[in-house]
């Protein structure tokens, strides 16, 4: 269930939010994987389930530069 809300924040967003929401996304990543290194976190699928959502922010990023592609081409 979570993922369909987040899916439908990540629809609704403009492409300039997404890239902000990658970017915090990305760093929050990076700093769970070094916490997690140091001292194992509580629930480690946490840092699983931060990779999909910044793959699903890359995904809607990737889909909406290559319609505005095939829209200037028509």
């Amino acid at each position: 269930m979570k993922s369909s809300v987040q899916y439908k924040e990540i629809k609704d967003s403009t492409t300039a939010e997404l890239k902000e929401k990658l970017k915090t996304a990305t760093l929050e990543y990076s700093k769970m994987k070094i916490n997690h290194a140091i001292t194992p976190l509580e629930n480690p699928m946490k840092i699983r389930d931060q990779r999909k959502y910044i793959a699903r922010l890359n995904t809607e990023l990737r889909s909406r530069e290559i319609a505005e592609v095939e829209g200037k081409q028509n």
